[in-house]
This record gives C-alpha cells, structure tokens and sequence, in this order.
C-alpha cells in the first residue's frame, strides 16, 4: 500500500490536475509531427521537467505522456509494438516526478479510428489494445487512470471496460470532448451530456469529466452546470472534474492560438468550483503558469 488512496481523495476539498503537455514539449524542442509518447523513453528528463513544473505550480496531480500511447496511434510513427514499453516508462517518469505523496493518472486517449460499422476498428481488439497500455501503466506506478479526448461512446465504452479488466482496481476518471452548437453541447459524434453521462455512471467510472473542445471559457462554465445537473439527478456516487482549453482558440497561420491568459483562466475555474466541480485541470492552451494562476486563486481561497 502506497498511503495515496485517489478514491478518497477527488472526494474531498479541490484536487488539482495539471495543464498541456504538447506545448510544453514543443517549448523544450520536442519536433512537431514526432511522437511525443516516444519522449517517455527517448527523452525522459524531459517529460520529468514538464511534470516537476506543473507540480511546482500547484498541481496535485499530473497524467502521463502516454495519450496516444495505444498501438493504433502508434503505428502512424511506427511504434505499434511499443505501446507497453511507452506507458509504463510514462507512467515512471511521472511517479518518480511526484514522489510518495502526489498522484499520477495513467493518461489514455482515443485510437483515432473509429470502431466497425463507421470505421476498420473491432471491439475485441481495441479492447485489447487499451488493455495493453493499461497494464504498462499499472506497472509502471501510476495511482488512476483518465480516459479523455473521446468522442463516440461505443469507444468510450471499450477503454472504460478495458480500464477496469485490466487495471487492477485503480480507479478511473472518463471524459469526452464537446462543441457547442445550434443542438447545444454536443461531442464530434453528436453525443449530448446526459447521454454521455448517463453512459459513464452506468459504466461504473469513478468520475465523469470534460476536456478539450473548442467552447470558450463562458461555453466551459456553462457546460460544467449541465454536467454537475446530471451528475446529481443519476442519483450515484460520482465526482465530476473538468479541463477546459485555455478559451476558443483562433487560428493564426495554420496554427491554434490561445490568448486566454492565467488569470482569466483561474477565473473561469473559480466559476466551475462554483457549480460544483473541485477537480479541475487545463487542456489546450494552458501551462504551468495557468495552474499555478488557479490554484493561488483557489486553493488560498
């Protein structure tokens, strides 16, 4: 027994995860187009510096570089078979970074295909690869996993499967990614919150989140309400956490720019404690400087 029990602590006061870790990379040289899970064995003081920062800043916790670290995103770089090796080097680098008393999430995204009848994918063998990076995520110490970025259920549902088969016990933290239009809040795949919610409580997920998505940070606080809404009225124990995008970014010379700045982002993040969320963190567009922003605006509040 480690002493760290995640279960019982997103129960708790506010628990503070970290921000992007793309961007940082490319800030240390990491080559844009490269795979950046690769960095967990290629370059692991890197990825270790990227995570120290994020904890100096105020993080209680911080996810892996292992997003794409499955063998389906892996193969467009050629590392098909290092899914195993990646995750658990991923998840060493971060629990050496954290030590004995902060926390490490096994990060898992989606495979970037989609599932037969729209895509190639079967079940049974996307279930296998989840399976495969949740084992060298285990091994390597982390103490939960996050499941984020999705956007179809039907894959949601696979990883959140494969994550409680093979994960040991350790809980798990499922989020998907939403829009909003003409419909409301809707992900890529046209899921709305109460069905995506409703999906992952029925699924037995520890907490139920959102992250990513092009909203600004208005759009982000008033989609933390419509979680928190659902979340109370399914009746079941789950907490709900949220990693909004540093605003909606503008596109500048073919590149995403965010100029939401720290303490703007804190602000919003005050607003979605204020609905009822206390596990927060930043996607896109954020930084060490955004948590460290949020969490002297919170955690000294």
């Amino acid at each position: 027994m480690t002493g760290r029990d995640l279960r019982a602590r997103i129960q708790e006061d506010l628990f503070l995860l970290d921000g992007a870790m793309g961007t940082q990379l490319f800030a240390r040289g990491a080559e844009p187009g490269k795979c950046n899970d690769w960095l967990c064995v290629e370059a692991p003081d890197m990825v270790m510096e990227i995570h120290r920062a994020y904890f100096d800043a105020g993080s209680d916790a911080v996810l892996t570089n292992t997003f794409g670290a499955n063998r389906y995103a892996l193969a467009r770089h050629g590392y098909a078979d290092k899914a195993f090796e990646i995750s658990k080097a991923g998840a060493r680098v971060a629990r050496k970074a954290a030590g004995g008393k902060r926390y490490v999430l096994g990060d898992i995204g989606p495979t970037g295909d989609f599932l037969e009848p729209l895509g190639t994918l079967r079940a049974e063998q996307v279930r296998e690869a989840f399976a495969e990076q949740v084992t060298g995520l285990r091994e390597g110490g982390v103490d939960g996993l996050i499941i984020e970025t999705m956007t179809a259920l039907d894959e949601l549902a696979v990883a959140i499967e494969a994550a409680r088969s093979a994960g040991g016990g350790l809980p798990v933290l499922a989020s998907l990614s939403f829009d909003k239009g003409g419909a409301g809040f809707r992900t890529m795949m046209g899921v709305d919150v109460p069905t995506a919610v409703a999906k992952m409580i029925s699924l037995g997920v520890d907490a139920v989140g959102f992250n990513c998505g092009t909203a600004s940070l208005d759009e982000y606080v008033e989609l933390s309400k419509a979680y928190v809404a659902v979340a109370r009225s399914s009746g079941r124990a789950v907490q709900v956490f949220a990693e909004p995008n540093g605003g909606k970014p503008e596109l500048v010379d073919g590149q995403a720019v965010y100029r939401v700045t720290p303490q703007e982002f804190a602000a919003a993040c005050a607003q979605i404690r204020q609905a009822g969320i206390h596990v927060l963190g930043g996607c896109c567009g954020t930084s060490p400087e955004h948590i460290q922003a949020v969490a002297e605006a919170l955690k000294l509040a």
